[in-house]
């Protein structure tokens, strides 16, 4: 029964997306909504970000003695000056690894 259920599960998801790409054309969205719909990812991106660097487990928001938030600035920076997704990454990863284990 569970595996009937993630399976069934798995199917919606795959052909709600599926449809969305495959029966929209590029010329059925105006010019204007397909600009609206290019701030989108700018949009829910720091929604997604900002709970994870900024909140602790029990949802109180937490600036001083939180490494996330300098590793997240270091990322930022980093993004910033070079353009690369693998060195904001890294660069990120490795500032808070180094606060976390080493100071």
């Amino acid at each position: 029964m569970i595996w009937t259920t993630l399976i069934l599960a798995g199917l919606v998801t795959f052909f709600t997306r599926f449809s969305m790409i495959a029966l929209l054309k590029k010329d059925y969205f105006s010019p204007r909504v397909k600009i609206v719909l290019s701030y989108v990812p700018s949009a829910v991106f720091p929604a997604i970000i900002f709970p994870a660097v900024f909140l602790n487990s029990t949802g109180q928001l937490v600036f001083l003695d939180n490494p996330k938030v300098l590793a997240a600035l270091a990322a930022v920076l980093v993004g910033y000056l070079t353009e690369s997704v693998i060195a904001t990454i890294l660069s990120g990863l490795g500032v808070l690894w180094l606060l976390i284990f080493f100071i």
